[in-house]
């Protein structure tokens, strides 16, 4: 290390350097430079995660960090755009300025950068008296006009969801020892979200977004900006083994607990073919739960009584 350096710089160039990629000018300007191809835009996004609000003091630190980096890509995913970069903003006590907090940080970071092939543009270190937090920004591009919205369902389209619904809110009850979670599945699911970013059908569903405020809450934002309504039949969502097991009384919270980082879709009857096809392709399961309706503000979920569902709360808040 180069004592050279104020602690912040050191920090930075020991243990953060490793991350930056092109137009991140090695870390040693105030600002990245970033080009992109002209038959694309940009797609950003940001999150926010405190410690004890999104993540335990004592959950794993590459896990928080790859957590991190996950959501985001998640909202890219969301919008069928490819990564490119990141900014990144952490702010934490002095305790943990140290080697082995920061390289377990940073190695958590490199392993999914590698995996999904995106790289740090620049950020910020910051230390504060009371509690961890993070901010990060990432940065994606798609093809001009393809972006998938929230506003583009129509009445008669398919609503879909990938992979399963609801084990990131059991695992949460897992880590809080209000449910067992003996072979840790649902612990995984809350510790490291799956972003569906080999899922992309720009060309197929007429809307979409990822699920983390819960598919009650979500669905309600993707059909009030479509000003469609929608039926959704609660048998016909997929539930991990584990969810399964628990039983009909963990459905509220599968269905609201949100952190579930899986895409909700809308697809018209004509393209579910190519959805399916494209479902297989990546090897991530896409499974039809209801549809869309002309009832503007209307969102109804039929349990298997065919009764419909009343939730004491529909979802996460923000504030």
């Amino acid at each position: 290390m180069d004592n050279s350096l104020a602690p912040e710089f050191q920090f930075i160039h020991q243990y953060i350097k490793k991350l930056a990629g092109k137009g991140a000018l090695g870390l040693t300007d105030d600002a990245a430079l970033l080009s992109v191809e002209p038959e694309y835009e940009l797609v950003l996004t940001a999150d926010a995660m405190v410690e004890n609000v999104h993540f335990f003091a004592n959950d794993p630190v590459d896990l928080i960090a790859q957590k991190l980096l996950r959501c985001n890509l998640s909202d890219l995913a969301g919008m069928g755009a490819k990564p490119i970069g990141y900014l990144l903003t952490v702010s934490l006590p002095k305790h943990c300025f140290n080697r082995t907090w920061f390289e377990q940080f940073t190695n958590g970071l490199q392993k999914d950068q590698e995996q999904f092939h995106i790289s740090l543009l620049g950020g910020d270190t910051t230390s504060n008296p009371s509690h961890m937090f993070f901010s990060l920004t990432a940065i994606g591009k798609v093809l001009k006009n393809k972006a998938l919205r929230r506003n583009n369902a129509q009445a008669g389209d398919g609503i879909w969801v990938s992979g399963t619904i609801g084990d990131s809110a059991l695992g949460l009850l897992a880590l809080k020892n209000e449910i067992e979670d003996n072979d840790g599945f649902l612990t995984h699911r809350y510790h490291l979200p799956q972003p569906r970013l080999e899922l992309n059908l720009t060309d197929i569903a007429s809307a979409g977004m990822d699920i983390s405020d819960g598919l009650v809450q979500d669905l309600r934002h993707l059909a009030r900006e479509s000003k469609v309504g929608a039926i959704i039949y609660t048998d016909l969502i997929p539930l991990s083994k584990p969810a399964q097991k628990l039983g009909h009384q963990y459905l509220e919270t599968c269905l609201t607990g949100g952190d579930d980082y899986e895409l909700l879709l809308t697809i018209p009857a004509h393209n579910e073919t190519l959805a399916i096809q494209q479902s297989k392709k990546a090897n991530i399961p896409l499974t039809k739960i209801g549809y869309c309706t002309e009832h503007k503000d209307s969102i109804q979920f039929i349990d298997h009584q065919k009764r419909i569902m009343q939730f004491q709360h529909t979802g996460w808040s923000h504030i």
